[in-house]
């Protein structure tokens, strides 16, 4: 009819509808094909907030154990008689009475010895408040070669022992930082002996092929035919007790690596197998490249994802592995400090029934195996960007 007006065709919608639509998803289609590999990895791991979140807290630990005498409020090996096994003071912004106390306190602990048990029982004293306080002075400590005695918190008067003390009266909290600066760093430097001996091995074995990878895969055979755990604990005990502890330390490390390396080395090596045939690596050789040259230059580089996600995924297993040699008296020795050999003082079990408090290595143990654990997932699933 005349002057009726037509309404517009589906398939007009559509269209209409689609076009904005496929326009933006071009644009971001667009935007990330101009993302290289690594830019795409980051964003992925980003957009994993329990890997992000565990990456950031680790890197809290790595801090405080770098600036350990500062943060800790004691001395490591410093006791106080009066303080034998006292369990952790509660951070307070209330008093007794109900009052709001803007800066925080602990209440003073009055040690008394249990006339039926004959340990010492602490109570607090609610008339008698410390206030914590920050920048405070304290014991003196060494860094970079300087001597200090500012603290990150503390009290003027009285005591602070947030995780309570050990059997000698000394502060658990600051033993536990200054025993991450071993835990920590052992784990680190283990896994990176092992990711270099693994990656060149394998690499060298599965490019060069022949002969040579023969002999290798026998030489990790032969290695693995012995089980890790009495092969670790047999390789500790030949360590001579008397070595200063930094010996003893560098021992744990070779070890580990000298034990862990093959089965690295076995996976590098199938890697590199089908990176091999790959055009770069052919247009590499065709150009008269060397066997380092591509190795270090196109092979290495290939398989380092693989390598990030198993040196996260290992330093747990070092870590673990450290604290049960110190735990069973074969790793480090006092007066250095790490969180296995705290935790030898929790073998008793009138230690575990009456001070429970002793075990706090043990979870700063496992919080950190988790955390990097997490940021293990979090880079394994970031080494696919495009899945």
């Amino acid at each position: 009819m005349a002057g009726e007006t037509k309404k517009p065709t589906a398939s007009i919608l559509k269209n209409a509808t689609a076009g904005p639509v496929v326009g933006i998803a071009g644009a971001v289609a667009d935007k990330r094909q101009h993302l290289s590999l690594r830019q795409l990895m980051i964003r992925r791991f980003c957009r994993n907030r329990v890997a992000l979140g565990s990456l950031i807290i680790l890197g809290l630990f790595y801090v405080v154990m770098v600036f350990a005498g500062f943060v800790s409020p004691y001395a490591p090996q410093k006791g106080n008689s009066l303080y034998l096994t006292t369990p952790p003071q509660a951070v307070r912004f209330f008093d007794a009475e109900g009052n709001f106390h803007l800066r925080p306190f602990v209440y003073r602990l009055e040690g008394k010895r249990d006339p039926k048990t004959l340990t010492f029982v602490y109570e607090e004293n609610l008339e008698k408040r410390d206030q914590i306080v920050l920048f405070v002075e304290g014991d003196e400590y060494t860094f970079l070669g300087v001597k200090f005695n500012r603290h990150l918190f503390g009290t003027e008067e009285g005591t602070i022992y947030l995780l309570g003390t050990d059997l000698r009266g000394r502060d658990m909290l600051s033993r536990i930082i200054y025993g991450s600066r071993v835990t920590l760093t052992i784990g680190l430097v283990g896994v990176a002996l092992m990711i270099v001996l693994g990656a060149l091995v394998g690499a060298l074995s599965g490019y060069i092929g022949g002969f040579v990878d023969m002999a290798v895969q026998r030489v990790i055979e032969v290695f693995r035919l012995f089980p890790p755990i009495p092969l670790w604990l047999a390789l500790a005990a030949a360590v001579p007790p008397q070595l200063p502890s930094i010996y003893v330390l560098a021992s744990i490390v070779v070890i580990y690596g000298f034990i862990q390396w093959p089965g690295l080395a076995r996976e590098v090596r199938g890697l590199v197998l089908v990176l091999r045939e790959t055009e770069f690596v052919l247009a590499s050789q065709a150009a008269g490249a060397g066997t380092f040259w591509v190795i270090r230059k196109h092979l290495i580089p290939s398989v380092l994802p693989h390598l990030l996600v198993t040196a996260t995924l290992g330093i747990p297993v070092v870590i673990i592995f450290e604290s049960t040699l110190s735990f069973f008296g074969l790793g480090v020795k006092p007066p250095t400090i790490s969180w296995g050999l705290l935790l030898q003082q929790s073998q008793k079990l009138e230690v575990l029934s009456f001070y429970p408090w002793l075990l706090a290595p043990a979870v700063f143990l496992v919080v950190a195996s988790l955390l990097f654990n997490f940021v293990g997932d979090g880079i394994r699933d970031a080494v696919d960007p495009y899945s």
